[in-house]
């Protein structure tokens, strides 16, 4: 039972680390497709920073579950 959390914890922080690089990685990316022309890059820019977002959210609430299971197994 033990051995099944361990790679069941080792997953889910993997997943919130994956999640948090992805986020950084795509605001780099807003920041730099809204760098040079305006209006169509400043568009494209704000999408890229809604999904960036989406992915932090992402990651706060599987840590969020993390924590909770941990609590409730008190591991």
């Amino acid at each position: 039972m033990q051995n099944l959390i361990k790679k069941v914890k080792r997953k889910v922080n993997g997943a919130i680390m994956n999640l948090i690089f992805t986020g950084v990685i795509l605001v780099i990316l807003s920041i730099l497709i809204v760098w040079t022309d305006f209006m169509l890059k400043l568009t494209i820019g704000l999408l890229v920073i809604v999904i960036a977002y989406i992915f932090f959210y992402l990651a706060y609430k599987l840590w969020w579950i993390k924590r909770e299971v941990e609590k409730y197994f008190k591991l």
